[in-house]
């Protein structure tokens, strides 16, 4: 992690970074992307849903020369950009209503609600920060006390654990005990007291409260500096206070690693939750270029957005690397979409819903078929599809809950299930297409560019024409087509 100074420099960009460490490296950086792949690329980085065909036809025929920046101005401002990262968010935040999390259904969906709020209005990410921090009061009226609720196990040390890991991305049980007591000292005071009303709870700070034995007297910050702090203030305070700031050494690194990894599919650190000495960046100047430009944007995490989706490190085509250019971005990464994204997107091609189930049939769990599964709010609800496909089940805030390889059983559900099948048949969108269409041509392109974000190449449209039309019926030959293109590495993979 790289520590700023107070006064900043102007920060080198992200190419200068990204292409002169692979120079010294002598790692020759892929191509740029063509439009159709950074078209399709844009769209489930910035709002995890594909552009539909009209939306693919317009940007492949536009002929303006800034139209990816264009794009990416738009997609921001989507009110997808708030469904999908509240997603994220809620991943990290463990945005969950049964066990181990145990939030229930009402607090969950105010926490989501409020975590929405916070990215549609774009907060900076340091009052993001300080409210999940500082908090007080009902979980159900004061949605950033959930912070604290969603620690399962409510003693100072763990409590240090999640505000680390969040807010640092640093895991504490690597750190020496005395250091992990020191900064648990800072947690001591959070109270936790139930009310009348069923499954709320306060959290406060409670300066009566006794340290759990075995905490640290002298409550010291994880850098080193002691905690002045008066018997009536509340600790947290003066936790925020250190740790929102540009000179913190792990704040604002962490969370410019963070949405690096997002987009780029992997850290500088690697893990992006895993910042300790011994797991340096893999391009310190990069790291320092993207903290020195989301300080210089007062946190605005958008602003960082859009500057890596504009650089050229991030419009790279996809490309079979080693391991070394893999960790110094010589090439865009190949990854599976995630689960939530893979069956919106199979649901807007065939114009299906999805049915969702809960661990507890209680208030707030039911979800309309036809809600999107990047916009559910707690982690308890869930599906078959979901639950296959590695959506992460939210007990630890960790990145690696997520689990996005692939496996046997996910491609026999792809190939063979009567689940995929049946939308495709049945959905309805796609035999509506084969009623408008006037030609073979027809159906292929608007086949392509609603499955794909392209147009069929020639000789794929010489292998779909050949097959449409040996086949004895027209409608189950495009059926197939489809189904093929919603099996193929293309779609199934951000590329």
């Amino acid at each position: 992690m790289i520590q700023l100074k107070q006064k900043q420099t102007t920060p080198r960009s992200i190419d200068e970074c990204v292409f002169d460490r692979l120079a010294k490296l002598g790692l020759k950086p892929a191509p740029q992307c063509a439009d159709e792949v950074f078209l399709r690329r844009a769209y489930l980085d910035a709002i995890g849903t594909l552009p539909t065909a009209d939306e693919a036809r317009a940007f492949l025929a536009d002929k303006s020369p800034d139209k990816r920046s264009v794009l990416i101005d738009r997609l921001l401002k989507r009110d997808e950009f708030a469904d999908y990262w509240s997603m994220k968010w809620s991943d990290l935040l463990r945005v969950k209503s049964e066990f181990p999390i145990n939030l229930w259904p009402l607090a969950a969906n105010v926490y989501h609600e409020w975590i929405h709020t916070a990215v549609k209005e774009n907060w900076p990410y340091t009052k993001f920060a300080r409210l999940l921090l500082t908090s007080s009061g009902s979980n159900f009226r004061n949605p950033p006390v959930n912070f604290y609720r969603a620690i399962p196990y409510k003693q100072p040390d763990s409590i240090a654990k999640a505000v680390a890991l969040a807010f640092m991305g640093v895991r504490t049980e690597k750190w020496p005990k005395a250091k992990q007591q020191a900064f648990a000292a800072l947690f001591a005071k959070v109270g936790y007291k139930s009310t009348g009303e069923w499954k709320e709870e306060i959290v406060f700070f409670d300066p009566m409260k006794k340290p759990p034995a075995g905490t640290a007297v002298k409550p010291l910050f994880p850098d080193g500096a002691a905690a002045t702090i008066t018997a009536d203030q509340d600790p947290r305070l003066a936790v925020a206070d250190w740790l929102i700031t540009p000179t913190n050494p792990w704040f604002t690194a962490n969370i410019s690693n963070r949405v690096w990894s997002w987009l780029m599919g992997r850290g500088i650190v690697h893990e992006p939750d895993d910042m300790r000495p011994d797991n340096p960046a893999s391009n310190p100047d990069l790291l320092a270029s993207l903290q020195k430009s989301l300080i210089a944007a007062k946190y605005d995490l958008k602003a960082l957005f859009r500057l890596i989706m504009n650089s050229k490190a991030y419009q790279m085509s996809s490309a079979p690397i080693s391991a070394k250019a893999a960790s110094n971005f010589a090439a865009y990464p190949l990854r599976r979409l995630e689960a939530e994204v893979l069956i919106d997107a199979i649901n807007t091609i065939t114009g299906t819903t999805e049915s969702y189930m809960s661990a507890a049939p209680e208030p707030y769990t039911f979800i309309p078929e036809d809600q999107r599964s990047i916009t559910l709010a707690d982690g308890s609800i869930t599906s078959a599809f979901l639950q296959l496909f590695g959506r992460p089940p939210r007990d630890t805030g960790l990145e690696t809950e997520r689990n996005s390889k692939p496996s046997a059983g996910q491609r026999l559900h792809m190939v063979n299930s009567s689940h995929v099948r049946k939308k495709i048949e049945q959905g309805g969108k796609i035999g509506v297409m084969l009623r408008t269409a006037d030609s073979t041509a027809a159906i292929a392109n608007e086949l392509y560019l609603s499955i794909l974000s392209r147009y069929p190449t020639a000789d794929e449209m010489k292998t779909i024409t050949q097959y449409v039309n040996q086949s004895a019926s027209k409608r189950d030959a495009a059926f197939d087509v489809a189904w093929a293109a919603m099996n193929s590495v293309e779609f199934l993979y951000k590329h």
